[in-house]
């Protein structure tokens, strides 16, 4: 619709992990691969908690039956604490000291991996810039580092997260040990619940990065490498506006919206909502302020409209215009992809009853006709909408739902998935050999491996046609029309 007016529960949830992760390597949640990993470090109370999803507890659960080690840092005596091999309960918020700690201990030992990090740190862009008058090596690189983290002994960590400093000594030489198969992985707990809390996923992937872990086998990898991206059918342009009431200038390294002020930004009189779709998302109840929510969705002069799609009722619903129930996983359509191991899959949702319909012979357009309570598909609702209120195609969002098998014509539901399984690698040869069309086969087996394994992708290189026209800058990036298409190494 070109409008840039996503608002969401995310800085509240998880955007202080997801910062720590990004300043490392851009993408922001980490893909742990637990089942070939020799040390698990969770900075966890339970298996899955550390993450955002619990397929990870499977995982580690393989990976322990194969004899890894299993490290909990977290406060509460958790069942899962009860079993590792080192129960690590720090303060809340110590966190980044400990590994800080541990950090120094590697590089003061020497267990640090040291062609992952001559290769793929920029170590020396940090002599260039920090010590401008050292010689350009990477020992010269090393020795500074050891002298600027002197500071973060085991004794500093120790009374800062109130554990023993034995223990730190002790966990960090079974880090070092573990070499390229250490994986860890923080989500919530330490890393969102405490001021500076984005500095525990920083230095814990710090600690993957020194034992030359990242993207291994074992190892942690960026979560995009083990994520399918279907291709869709049509690609709209960005908005061309700034959104103030969602991204406020003041507040310049907020890694996502800033939603949890979005009542305030309104009262001071920045801006109002002629239309606000609350999707699967109850700020009343999430943000700590929830009567600033009551009382601007109560007000029309600041939120015209407000549509809550939601499967449940909830306090956020009590005070919309329109609620609009959303189906459940077997009432809808979606596609799926988690990053719960090293490779990487795609799964198909779609409504139980809507597929009953289609194999008895039943022709349905809508899946609210066939679903309980005549629920909307949600795919079916957006595209709908969109096409009703752009109806002589003036706005320019028509145009984004045209089918890609018929010309000039709506899409449905059925093409829209048809075409991301008709290019999804592997998919198509796939599902040919079974007789059936790529829907055919997600609607039958409803998930395909895409690739079944994934490591150390950064060490793929660029192909010749991506090289043509490209250029090497001095630091080794490789830029082609503007972007970064590779490195140098």
């Amino acid at each position: 619709w070109g409008v840039d007016g996503h608002n969401s529960h995310t800085n509240i949830c998880s955007a202080g992990a997801r910062t720590g992760y990004a300043l490392w390597h851009k993408y922001d949640r980490p893909s742990p691969d637990h089942t070939n990993a020799k040390v698990i470090l969770l900075a966890s109370s339970h298996l899955e908690t550390g993450h955002y999803f619990n397929p990870h507890a499977q995982r580690i659960m393989e990976g322990m039956m194969k004899g890894a080690k299993l490290i909990v840092m977290d406060p509460r005596l958790s069942n899962t604490a009860s079993m590792a091999d080192e129960w690590m309960p720090t303060y809340p918020g110590s966190e980044s000291a400990v590994y800080l700690a541990m950090a120094k201990i590697i590089l003061d030992e020497g267990m640090y991996d040291r062609h992952y990090m001559e290769n793929w740190v920029n170590w020396d862009d940090y002599l260039k810039n920090l010590h401008p008058d050292d010689p350009i090596e990477f020992d010269q690189f090393i020795k500074r580092l050891r002298e600027e983290w002197a500071e973060y002994t085991p004794e500093y960590a120790a009374k800062e997260a109130q554990i023993d400093a034995d223990q730190i000594g002790r966990v960090a030489r079974i880090i070092g040990k573990a070499g390229s198969k250490l994986s860890t992985h923080v989500w919530r707990g330490a890393s969102i619940g405490n001021l500076g809390g984005w500095q525990v996923s920083r230095t814990l992937h710090l600690l993957n990065v020194l034992t030359g872990s990242v993207g291994t086998e074992g190892g942690t990898s960026p979560s995009e490498w083990n994520k399918f991206h279907p291709e869709f059918f049509d690609s709209p342009p960005g908005p061309d506006a700034w959104n103030e009431l969602a991204w406020p200038k003041e507040y310049t390294l907020n890694h996502y919206e800033m939603s949890q002020i979005l009542p305030h930004l309104i009262k001071d009189g920045r801006g109002s909502m002629d239309v606000y779709f609350t999707r699967v998302f109850n700020p009343v109840w999430t943000f700590p302020d929830g009567f600033s929510w009551i009382e601007m969705l109560s007000d029309a002069e600041k939120v015209g409209c407000h549509i809550a799609l939601t499967p449940t009722w909830n306090e956020t619903a009590f005070f919309a215009d329109y609620v609009l129930p959303m189906g459940h996983a077997s009432e809808r359509h979606d596609i799926n992809s988690y990053e719960t191991q090293s490779g990487v899959w795609i799964a198909f949702r779609q409504p139980v009853l809507r597929e009953k319909a289609r194999r008895d012979g039943k022709e349905v357009e809508f899946t609210y006709e066939v679903n309980p309570g005549e629920v909307w598909e949600e795919d079916e609702f957006w595209i709908e909408l969109s096409w009703r209120i752009d109806k002589d195609s003036d706005l320019g969002i028509r145009k984004h739902f045209m089918s890609p098998y018929r010309h000039g014509e709506k899409i449905n539901i059925d093409e829209y998935y048809q075409y991301i399984f008709e290019h999804t690698n592997g998919l198509p040869e796939a599902a040919e050999k079974e007789g059936l069309t790529p829907l055919e086969y997600m609607r039958k087996f409803g998930a395909f491996m895409v690739d079944p394994e994934v490591y150390m992708k950064n060490e793929d290189a660029v192909n010749e046609d991506t090289m043509n026209g490209a250029s090497v800058k001095e630091n080794g990036q490789i830029e082609k029309d503007g972007s970064v298409v590779g490195i140098q190494v």
